[in-house]
């Protein structure tokens, strides 16, 4: 059975004719020294992702196609039981309690679990990411001794219900409430309409005995904002729903079927003064309420910004699941042989078209951003978690960098299986390989802990605040002043003019190419772009707060999507950044070329897909623009030799690809291919072609 793809209408690179004078002799072509890369790319905590792993490698953990949802559920809840007496989730927790407070290592290890199957990921993540963390974060000591240990260990698996059919990312509107009743002493938790409901929550279906609820909390009249309760949802010993609470199973979903997400209602149901987690917000037995944070508004930001770690942890398993897909499509497309385009005996490898190449490599090199960017995303969050840099302008530079790049991630990964798969043909689409059903796990990835254009507005915003507070009084060379400095003290090169330009390029193409390679040149195009939209915007946006509010909703409205875009550019001049420092760590000269290669195509690719902005804005010449694809093309042919090793640098092993493409099996049939047509022409037996014949 033939395999074909779409390289059908592709002709083969001719690697030697695309190099150009600066691309190394064979002999003295740069060599990736894999051990030590991989060793960057473990990063801070390369001890405990070494051990989760080895975790992730057991079979036991592993995905089994073909499952019910119902099956898959079961033995996904067996595997956390197996991730407690493995001693695998206790490092966010108190060390009084047995655990580590180690929390950057904690979603170091957490999201390399993707690779065994992402619904054990997830499940892990609600039952100690979510409503463990809630519990820990939100709540005092008493909480945590009271509840942690058994949340720990599994004994009450529970469910985090924040989210409401009717209000989804909306959380500050949701309109479960939680009432004080000062003659008894107890909350009245109530979702009063059906839009109110707790909907899509792990461990709501079936597993979990108690939540953590968020409700608008009232007390004598006053709704002081959403607070968390803990609250008990079923009988331990029967499972049976308490009295006044309804769970509903979701059933069936697209991915993640490992997972028993369901919908929880309660009808005036109460619980004690004391289950309420008040370490942001108390109410006393006479019903006052206190608060360390006086702003109702921060308040509200400061809770949630305490459960940032499930964006934080979605952006590394995101890019993690990238990596699995990207090394099992490399490996197979330097195997797999598809037409005699420059042979009449040797079909071409698969990795030499340059269309190949264009699907692939620049997704490696954005894997690669974005794999330094969650590193240095990792850091700044155990730096606020820890306690070392926890300022307000620290949590907010966290909650910034976590909604901007599990946006970009998750998208990423999404469009990487695809490719992926498609590059791979019809074994592509086959289950045994992986990517249809990774791909169909992290669908949800991109609407669950915010859906990503929400997230992306929020970064607008913080952009909006740090233009407003910059300029508020300024207006001569404001633009390049505000480039300059959020760009991290970068020595911007000036004079980009489309004149000057045009002229300084003189007609040759090799200087535009010089140009573009160069590090500075590449982060001003794209820290301009991202300055000059949110001036823009801003420009656009002034004097909206002093509207009738309905006029200045209006107004913003009408520049969201301008405002999303600038947030997302914002987002990949970091990864762009984050990529560029991570050079700065690379010892072997061999090894700094070819990701400075990767890098340039990083940095190149998005400047082509935003090639109309840049012509547009008179950022770059006709003459300039002209050359961008066609250095892309020229650092595809410099990186072809070393695309495996960048692979293998992410080290992953068979038991985590698990995919029959990348198993070399399509090397051995290729080569039992190559020795029979060999044999058969060295016999003399070989059949002449028909249309030799007319030639002669």
């Amino acid at each position: 059975m033939t395999n074909p793809t779409t390289e059908a209408v592709n002709t083969p690179v001719d690697v030697n004719a695309l190099a150009e004078a600066d691309v190394p002799d064979a002999e003295q072509s740069p060599r990736v020294d894999v051990a030590a890369l991989g060793e960057l790319l473990l990063g801070t905590w390369a001890s405990v992702r070494r051990q989760a792993r080895e975790l992730a490698a057991k079979p036991e953990l592993h995905k089994l196609e073909g499952l019910t949802h119902t099956e898959h559920r079961e033995r996904v809840f067996g595997q956390l039981k197996i991730l407690v007496d493995e001693g695998a989730i206790q490092r966010a927790f108190p060390k009084e309690l047995g655990g580590e407070e180690n929390h950057g290592g904690n979603i170091a290890g957490f999201e390399e679990l993707v690779t065994a199957d992402p619904s054990l990921q997830i499940k892990s993540g609600v039952q100690w990411g979510l409503f463990g963390a809630a519990v820990l974060h939100l709540g005092t000591a008493e909480h945590h001794a009271k509840w942690l240990p058994d949340i720990m260990d599994l004994t009450v698996p529970g469910a985090f219900a924040m989210t409401e059919i009717g209000h989804g990312s909306d959380v500050a509107s949701i309109a479960t409430t939680a009432t004080y009743d000062e003659g008894t002493g107890e909350f009245v938790l109530n979702t009063p309409f059906r839009a109110s409901w707790k909907e899509y929550l792990g461990n709501a279906a079936k597993d979990g005995i108690a939540a953590v609820v968020f409700a608008q909390l009232i007390v004598k009249g006053v709704n002081h904002g959403v607070h968390a309760l803990y609250v008990p949802i079923r009988d331990p010993q029967t499972k049976d729903s308490l009295p006044g609470i309804r769970t509903e199973d979701d059933g069936v979903k697209g991915g993640l079927n490992g997972i028993d997400n369901g919908r929880l209602c309660f009808d005036h149901v109460r619980v004690p003064r004391t289950n309420l987690l008040n370490r942001y917000g108390d109410v006393s037995e006479d019903g006052t309420y206190t608060s360390p944070i006086a702003s109702p508004g921060r308040r509200f930001f400061t809770m949630l910004g305490t459960l940032v770690q499930g964006r934080v942890s979605l952006d590394g398993a995101a890019v993690a699941a990238s990596k699995v897909g990207l090394t099992a499509a490399i490996r197979y497309a330097a195997e797999r042989r598809q037409f005699n385009a420059s042979s009449d005996t040797a079909e071409e490898v698969l990795l030499d078209y340059q269309r190949h190449q264009r699907r692939l490599f620049p997704l490696l090199a954005a894997t690669y951003a974005m794999g330094f960017a969650h590193e240095e995303l990792l850091a700044k969050f155990d730096g606020v978690f820890s306690g070392a840099q926890d300022t307000d302008e620290d949590r907010q530079d966290l909650e910034t960098l976590a909604a901007a790049f599990k946006a970009l991630s998750t998208w990423h990964a999404l469009e990487t299986l695809q490719e992926c798969r498609e590059a791979c043909g019809g074994a592509g689409f086959m289950i045994e390989n992986r990517f249809a059903s990774l791909r169909a796990d992290l669908d949800v990835y991109v609407t669950f802990e915010g859906d990503n254009n929400v997230l992306l507005q929020l970064v607008a915003k913080r952009l909006l605040n740090d233009y407003a507070k910059e300029f508020r009084t300024m207006n001569v060379g404001a633009l390049t002043k505000f480039a300059l400095g959020q760009a991290r003290g970068m020595a911007y090169k000036t004079g980009l003019g489309a004149v000057a330009q045009f002229v300084a390029d003189s007609g040759r193409a090799e200087r535009s190419a010089l140009a573009l390679r160069d590090p500075d040149m590449q982060q001003f195009l794209l820290a301009e772009r991202v300055q000059t939209m949110v001036a823009t915007a801003a420009q656009a946006l002034q004097g909206a707060t002093k509207l009738p509010q309905a006029e200045a909703a209006a107004r913003f409205n009408s520049h969201q999507n301008e405002l999303i875009e600038a947030a997302r550019a914002h987002a990949e001049l970091l990864q762009w950044e984050a990529f560029t420092a991570a050079l700065a760590k690379v010892e072997d000269p061999g090894t700094k070329q070819v990701l400075t290669w990767l890098r340039d195509l990083f940095g190149l690719t998005l400047i082509e897909k935003h090639l109309e902005w840049y012509l547009m804005n008179g950022r770059l010449s006709m003459q300039r623009g002209r050359t961008v694809g066609e250095y892309v093309n020229r650092l595809l042919a410099k990186l072809r030799p070393h695309v495996l090793d960048l692979v293998d640098a992410f080290g992953y092993t068979r038991e985590h690809i698990r995919a029959t493409v990348a198993s070399g099996a399509e090397a051995q049939r290729q080569e039992e291919a190559a020795a029979y047509y060999a044999e058969l022409r060295a016999s003399g037996a070989a059949p002449v072609r028909e249309k030799s014949l007319s030639r002669g």
